[in-house]
């Protein structure tokens, strides 16, 4: 298995929260997985249409109309408190970035990372140049992907076998790390199964109890969805 993002947030910021801005496909694609693993997720858009739309699918998210591209307006929604902001604007491509450069510049805001949407490589330049710590081009697949990144920065890469069980390659948690599998008895502590273990280019499959963990380790579990959110974050 690859490494998928080749990003990982600050530690800080799933504390502060997500702000996702702009909810399209994309954008309410990311709410609705940070949501479904129990993130605190403030979403706006300028369209009251999107955002009625957004609540009708999630009724328990904080959702309000905002001019994302009016630096008091995003101050007064609470974007600005959020550590993490997701822009899931696609056009006009000036309010994509007119809105990561409110969240990175503006006075007081504790905004530690932006994650940006863009639709051409011209749009990717620009965004990182105000201040997009990560630009993803747009699907629906890929909005969910960074979602679950986001709550859970040791993922490294997942294969769903069905719609319950899935198999996932994460980065060893510290939690985990100096201890042997027979120790950590991950069969019967989180109900995952471990395929392989190691470093990166040099797993070993189905290795023996007493194998130890290290850090920058990587681990290949399988098991139930829900089992697998229970393990370790970082």
């Amino acid at each position: 298995m690859k490494e998928w993002w080749n990003w990982s947030p600050q530690q800080d910021s799933p504390q502060l929260g997500f702000a996702v801005v702009g909810v399209g496909r994309f954008g309410s694609a990311v709410c609705r997985e940070l949501m479904q693993n129990g993130a605190d997720v403030l979403a706006v858009d300028r369209s009251e249409r999107s955002i009625e739309e957004l609540r009708q699918l999630e009724p328990s998210i904080e959702a309000r109309v905002v001019d994302c591209t009016d630096e008091e307006s995003m101050r007064e929604a609470g974007v600005l408190e959020m550590g993490t902001v997701v822009v899931g604007i696609s056009e006009p491509i000036e309010a994509s970035i007119t809105t990561t450069l409110i969240a990175k510049d503006s006075e007081g805001s504790k905004v530690q990372q932006v994650i940006a949407r863009a639709t051409s490589d011209l749009h990717e330049k620009m965004l990182k140049r105000v201040g997009a710590d990560r630009v993803v081009f747009p699907s629906r697949m890929q909005g969910e992907r960074l979602g679950l990144e986001l709550v859970r920065p040791n993922l490294m890469e997942r294969l769903e076998l069905d719609d319950q069980t899935c198999i996932e390659e994460i980065k060893v948690p510290d939690l985990f790390v100096g201890h042997s599998l027979r120790d950590l008895n991950l069969r019967k502590n989180y109900l995952v199964n471990v395929l392989a273990a190691g470093p990166t280019k040099g797993l070993h499959v189905n290795p023996p109890a007493t194998y130890v963990l290290e850090k920058e380790h990587v681990l290949v579990v399988m098991g139930l969805v829900d089992d697998l959110k229970k393990l370790p974050k970082t």
